[in-house]
């Protein structure tokens, strides 16, 4: 007698039910699109208009200025060495409020969200009484940190101090410690499950935190203007020289500069995207 094969049916597509449009519906999204470009959209679209206008060339020429150029570079030096110090933090804070309990555990992570309330001028005021000649540690630190790099490092990685962290924290409390325990019990010391377990675990969420922190960082104004004294060519940033270039009533060069720095965000806006999408898929 010959088997008989069972085929296995299989399941019909589903097919998404599509949203019924009202009158509510319509209204709402007439809102949200009204308010996003009024808000965002119309002065992004000013902007490139008016930085645009006089040519590709003007902008270029501005550009091409020392001071701009030397500021771009402070730029990319002080959002870089904050970038490495937040990703470092980011990750040790994460690892330790999620598998560890301890006292203070929650107090921890509500420091952690306070670059978020506090003003960067404030920040900035902060640690010019810390940290100024004149300040708690002024016999150590001398003119050191303010008015030099280091200060507007810390200043940076003040403010930008939550984001790492935060987008991390929910991987690893998603994942568990299943696989963690495992590595353990088999004889794996930390460093080897953190290389082999938690690294490949966060790494999208890594990347997502260190894209939104180097956005963060390249766009510090406040706190960096306090403690860096704004010194043309010595501890000028792109946005502060911006301020630099209005005083003088170079707005050509404001708005040139303006335009790179709006384009750093539009980039890691869309790999930040790209990076939560993929994300998303993993999950």
């Amino acid at each position: 007698m010959a088997e008989s094969t069972i085929v296995p049916i299989a399941p019909a597509p589903v097919t998404p039910r599509r949203e019924r449009v009202t009158g509510a519906s319509i209204g709402l999204r007439t809102i949200g699109i009204g308010y996003v470009s009024l808000i965002v959209l119309a002065p992004i679209a000013v902007l490139l208009y008016r930085a645009l206008k006089p040519g590709l060339g003007s902008v270029l020429n501005s550009l091409d200025d020392v001071e701009t150029q030397h500021a771009f570079q402070v730029t990319a030096i002080v959002a870089g060495s904050a970038v490495v110090i937040d990703t470092v933090f980011g990750v040790a804070v994460a690892i330790l409020l999620v598998r560890y309990r301890f006292p203070g555990r929650r107090l921890l992570s509500a420091f952690i969200d306070l670059p978020i309330a506090v003003s960067p001028i404030v920040v900035g005021l902060a640690l010019l009484l810390v940290y100024s000649p004149t300040g708690w540690f002024g016999t150590l630190t001398q003119d050191h940190v303010i008015t030099a790099k280091p200060g507007m490092v810390l200043a940076t990685v003040f403010v930008s101090l939550p984001l790492v962290a935060r987008a991390i924290i929910p991987v690893l409390e998603q994942a568990g410690l299943d696989q963690d325990q495992a590595a353990a019990s088999l004889g794996a010391n930390a460093f080897a499950r953190f290389v082999r377990i938690t690294l490949p675990t966060i790494r999208i969420a890594l990347a997502y935190g260190v894209v939104l922190a180097l956005a963060r960082c390249i766009g510090e104004y406040g706190a960096v203007l306090v403690v860096s004294g704004n010194i043309i060519g010595q501890t000028e940033t792109g946005p502060t020289h911006i301020n630099t270039e209005l005083e003088n009533f170079n707005d050509d060069g404001a708005y040139a500069i303006a335009l790179v720095l709006m384009l750093i965000a539009f980039a890691a806006i869309l790999l930040g995207a790209y990076i939560r999408r993929r994300q998303r898929r993993g999950n």
